[in-house]
Formats: C-alpha cells, structure tokens, sequence
C-alpha cells in the first residue's frame, strides 16, 4: 500500500523515478520547446546512424579482399560523392540551427513579468525574497529553504527532494527569476519548469517562465558547490492566482 501511494504521488508531483530514462511532464512553454527540440534531432540522429551504419555495412561487404580483390582507379575517387558528403551534413545543420537558435531567443525573452522573485544560493540552501510585497514591518516577503532530513520525512515525501519551505508561485502568470550566489557558484534547476540557471556570486542572472498548470516541481542544485551539492533541492509549488494571494497574505502578518 504504501509503495503503491509513493507512485501515485510520484505521478501527481512531478518528481523524478528510480531508473527514469524519459523526461518528465511538461509544465511551461519553454520546456515544451525543450522537448520538441530535443525529439527533433533525435530525428534527424536515427536517420544519420542508419545511413552511415547502411554505407559502411554495404563497404565492407561488397569491396572485401575476397569479393572484390582488384581495386580500380576510379573506385578511390568521386566528386559528386564528395559534394554529398560535404552539403549534406551542411544542410543538417541548418535544419536543427533554425529551431534551436528560435527557442534560445524565445527563452531568453523576459515578457512583462507579474511578479519577480529574488533567489539566493547558499552552501547548502536557497533564499526566496518576494520583492513586490511587504509584511506588516514593511520589509520584502523572504524566506529560506532546507532540504528535510530523512528521520522527519512524512508519507508522501520525497527523500532529498523535499524542503521545508516551498517556492510558491502563481498559474498562468509571468514569473521572472533574478538569481546569484552568496558564496560559490550554484545552479538553480527545475526540469518541469525549464529553469538551469546559474547563481553566480557577484552576478545577475535573470530567467522569465510560465507554469501552464497546478502542481508541485522539483529539482536540485545542478553545480557541483561543496561536500553537500546534493542535499539542497528545489520545491516550486503552482497554485491558483486566488490560493496565492491567500498564501501572500498569510506570509506577510
């Protein structure tokens, strides 16, 4: 029962699963591109793995030392084969050029945020600040994120997954990111999200995102940062515009 409920929350939270080959659900445009990226030149790599493995099979059997013991002059050479060889990976190149080159610029778009969020890394756990809200003393909404210890998991908690304090956020809203460091060099990811940004002491980073639908995301710091890299992970909770505006007011009393 309870392994069948740890699957179950698996699916319904968006975290990874032991031995996962494929990627997780989309839960943003951008990684929806990401995908539709990544599946088109696989396309174009099972074509290309085909064709050469075809040509080199066909190679080595028809002009083997037994089949074809008489080499002919005009076998070592040949323009228009040599045409192909050289346009045909060019014009590969340009087919996964065109779209790659279009979602980088669309990623890397910062649309009118409705909200920016200030995150912090640290050895070993993020800092939140919501900028655009105060509390009741008047000083931003901020908080930080630990990862929970294995002895204080709860059913349905994920072992290094979870944290104590979950980025919330709201559905269907323009989200911008502004990201750094406080000591080295951390890497903010959260694969559901299309978010790998790095958090560069000294440095801004920004990433604009969307979250198309409700649902808990989680991720992990994707740097290598210290003996304890893997114990600070990320928890992003989307939630109706009206379930956050409840949780903003909360925060800030």
């Amino acid at each position: 029962m309870t392994l069948l409920l740890s699957n179950f929350n698996t699916i319904f939270n968006d975290a990874s699963q032991p031995w996962q080959l494929g990627f997780q659900d989309s839960a943003a445009p951008g990684y929806t591109g990401l995908v539709t990226l990544h599946n088109t030149i696989g396309f174009y790599l099972i074509v290309i793995c085909f064709s050469i493995s075809w040509v080199l099979c066909s190679v080595i059997y028809n002009y083997s030392s037994t089949r074809n013991p008489f080499a002919h002059k005009y076998l070592t050479h040949g323009t228009v084969l040599e045409l192909i060889w050289t346009i045909t990976p060019a014009l590969i190149l340009i087919a996964i050029a065109f779209p790659s080159f279009r979602l980088l610029y669309l990623m890397d778009e910062v649309i009118s945020p409705t909200l920016t969020i200030k995150v912090v890394g640290h050895q070993w756990y993020w800092s939140y600040e919501y900028s655009d809200f105060v509390t009741d003393s008047g000083e931003s909404i901020d908080f930080d994120s630990y990862m929970i210890p294995e002895s204080d998991l709860e059913l349905g908690q994920f072992r290094l997954l979870d944290v104590d304090n979950k980025l919330i956020i709201p559905v269907d809203c323009h989200i911008r990111l502004i990201v750094t460091g406080a000591d080295v060099i951390h890497c903010y990811a959260v694969p559901s999200l299309g978010l790998k940004l790095d958090c560069v002491p000294g440095r801004l980073n920004q990433v604009s995102f969307l979250a198309e639908r409700p649902g808990t995301f989680y991720g992990q710091c994707s740097e290598i940062c210290g003996v304890w890299h893997g114990f600070m992970p990320i928890a992003v909770e989307a939630v109706s515009s009206q379930d956050f505006l409840v949780w903003i007011d909360s925060a800030s009393q």
